[in-house]
């Protein structure tokens, strides 16, 4: 059922594309070989621009320095450590100390020895933390690795393996050592080592973490591409831009000398509108910066102005006005098409993009929206996808003409794919809307009202694609075709799907859109015979019934104390009421029957809400120790907390810690794994035991 609804909400997917996790580094291998059997191991680290990551050498008490893991084997030995550039050595505002750290890029070398002339691969380990001017992300595993080619060439020096085994004996003490430099007090996220456990254990355990939680940049931007992509397909149908692509390879192939002419303009004209989309994808990357609106996805102002755009968009096309760019605007560059050459053929692209922003414009709108809400280079690449699948048509059609006859005609379908975007525009702008309404929480906008008006919102689809209502615009239906009815169908089986949510259904395929089950008017669910006072009652003083029916409090303090009365550890949950990803945890993972009993019997849950803007009582306003600043409210409070303790901002992030404050085991973020999630319970549980 949830590749059905694929289509219907793909523009929603982007929303959830810009998750809480990011993953600013990436790596590269590669080998050179130094002669006499000797090799460098070249590992290339690239960094997002405003990110860092650490030296292999960091003072007592300070972030989790680099480290590198080289397997041993019969086919190499390492030759010394692994080297580093030089860096840069600043006070670091986070840690509060002189530390030296690598931005954008960052050569590593380790040289070895080959001892085998068969075939192998080094596949070597590197664990670290990165981080920005503000906060940083959960220490984390990558592997990279080089592959040796079987080789002719006679290896000398070949060790037997009491001589192996004695190097390893050597490396891992060595390795121990250089941990034990590493502090791990309860300020760090126990990078390093875990009470009463080895610390190669705990690297592996951090590296099985990292290969469960591993979502790269680049498959996120991909994921925007492909998403973009089909939104320029969408795009292609709307009435503004379907009746060009004839028109335009007409003029081409019939004003050009040779049909070799005609594709090379067409391909030209194509390529600049792609330029163009990208030139704007550009403006708003430089504008608002890489990082500087994930800052803003809990922003109230932020949310409302977005739901503002989105609105209007919607309204555009459903047909109540058009969104137009003064008329003077495609009169100066009509005139400039008529240069002639190169140049005219980009004001011929530029006259397209203008002439077709009523029905690109949302679109593009959109996009941007949710581009811009992604870190780095998101815009551009939103608007390349975008721009692609407009260009593509004018240059295929412009090499075989002939593909022209076999396209459909123009007519009131081409309005019907305005309206059906119209729709999903609509169903988005409430998100966006809700966003704001929990972080303030208003209860204005609670799950009940969310669905309702998603379900109106696609039942009236329904109802229009079926033909049983039409807007002024709309060309009258005698009959509706079988692409039309399928649609139609797929729509109405997703307002069937969400009904059911009305009485409680968690509603997993959907889950991060609308509000939590708790953010309700029946918490329990329509009928349920359990009131508010019964369950009040059955709750620890202090805590509040939070996801699934779990006893949750949201003070560190109250949940620590109640902790320590019944011998318990805590699970601190930080998280944030307009968190996508926190929801989708608390709705499929939680649930699970083995996860929550442990969170219900086993553990104390401190969910603390990073945006909480309840203010905090005048005696609670300390000054900021990372802006300088006062702090104002409850969720200023718990996002300082998390900084400087646990040295990063990303949600959902847990820890389980003991009574005094240490934690259980290596803390984790966003992982919707439930055996993973379910082991990490056992395992920090286990500990305090």
């Amino acid at each position: 059922m949830k590749k059905i609804f694929l289509f219907i909400v793909f523009l929603f997917t982007i929303n959830s594309v810009t998750a809480q996790i990011y993953d600013p580094v990436s790596f590269i291998s590669s080998v050179k070989e130094l002669g006499d059997n000797k090799y460098a191991l070249t590992i290339t680290a690239k960094i997002d621009t405003g990110w860092h990551i650490y030296s292999q050498n960091v003072p007592k008490g300070g972030p989790a320095p680099t480290a590198f893991t080289f397997p041993k084997s019969k086919n190499y030995k390492t030759i010394g450590g692994v080297s580093e550039p030089e860096g840069h050595e600043v006070d670091d505002p986070v840690f509060q100390m002189r530390i030296k750290y690598f931005a954008d890029k960052a050569v590593f070398t380790q040289n070895i020895e080959r001892k085998s002339t068969d075939a192998f691969t080094v596949n070597a380990s590197i664990f670290f933390m990165v981080c920005n001017d503000n906060s940083c992300l959960p220490p984390t595993d990558k592997e990279v690795k080089f592959t040796f080619k079987k080789s002719d060439l006679p290896v000398q020096n070949q060790e037997t393996s009491e001589v192996i085994t004695a190097q390893k004996n050597t490396d891992l003490s060595a390795k121990d050592e250089s941990a034990a430099k590493q502090d791990t007090t309860n300020n760090t996220t126990d990078s390093v080592s875990t009470a009463g456990k080895d610390i190669s254990e705990n690297v592996n355990n951090a590296a099985e973490k990292a290969s469960t939680e591993k979502t790269t940049p680049e498959e996120s931007l991909w994921t925007l591409f492909f998403l973009s992509f089909l939104g320029g397909l969408a795009a292609l149908l709307t009435p503004c831009v379907f009746p060009m692509i004839p028109m335009t390879v007409s003029f081409f192939t019939k004003q050009s000398k040779n049909k070799a002419a005609g594709i090379k303009n067409a391909v030209m004209y194509g390529i600049f509108i792609i330029v163009i989309y990208v030139i704007l994808g550009s403006l708003v990357t430089a504008v608002f910066g890489a990082d500087a609106l994930n800052a803003l996805a809990t922003n109230v102002v932020f949310n409302i102005v977005f739901f503002l755009l989105l609105l209007v968009f919607a309204l555009s096309f459903l047909g109540a006005f058009e969104i137009v760019l003064p008329s003077s605007w495609l009169t100066k560059i009509d005139q400039k098409s008529e240069i002639g050459g190169a140049v005219g053929i980009f004001f011929m692209a530029l006259a397209l993009a203008v002439v077709s922003f009523s029905c690109t414009g949302p679109i593009v709108g959109t996009l941007l929206v949710q581009a811009a809400s992604q870190a780095g280079i998101a815009p551009i690449v939103g608007m390349l996808g975008f721009s692609l699948a407009i260009a593509l048509p004018f240059a295929l059609f412009a090499a075989f003409p002939g593909w022209m006859n076999s396209l459909p005609k123009s007519g009131g379908w081409l309005n019907s794919v305005k309206v059906v975007l119209g729709f999903l525009e609509l169903a988005l702008a409430l998100k966006f809307l809700s966003n704001a309404d929990l972080v303030l929480q208003l209860h204005l906008l609670e799950r009940e009202v969310f669905l309702a008006l998603w379900i109106a919102i696609f039942s009236v689809l329904a109802l229009y694609l079926f033909g049983k209502i039409q807007l002024s615009h709309d060309t009258p239906v005698s009959h509706i075709s079988v692409g039309r009815l399928s649609l139609g169908i797929i729509v109405l089986s997703f307002v069937i799907y969400m009904i059911p949510g009305l009485w409680g259904a968690p509603l997993q395929y959907i889950s991060g859109f609308p509000p939590a089950k708790q953010y309700s008017e029946s918490p329990n669910g329509f009928g349920n015979a359990v009131t508010l006072n019964t369950v009040k009652a059955s709750l620890p003083e202090g805590a509040e019934e939070g996801p699934n029916g779990i006893p949750t409090f949201h003070d560190y303090e109250q949940g620590l104390t109640y902790a320590k009365k019944i011998n318990k550890p805590v699970m601190i949950d930080f998280t944030g009421y307009a968190c996508v990803n926190c929801r989708k945890m608390e709705e499929r993972v939680w649930p699970d029957p083995k996860v929550l009993s442990q969170l219900k019997n086993d553990v104390v849950v401190i969910s603390l809400y990073v945006d909480d803007k309840r203010p905090l009582a005048e005696k609670e306003q300390i000054v900021s120790k990372l802006t300088g600043k006062k702090l104002k409210y409850t969720g200023q409070k718990w996002s300082e907390f998390q900084i400087l303790k646990y040295k990063t901002n990303a949600q959902p992030y847990y820890v389980l810690i003991d009574h005094n404050g240490d934690n259980l085991n290596q803390p984790t973020a966003y992982n919707p794994d439930i055996e993973f999630y379910t082991n990490w319970l056992k395992e920090g549980i286990n500990n305090f035991k």
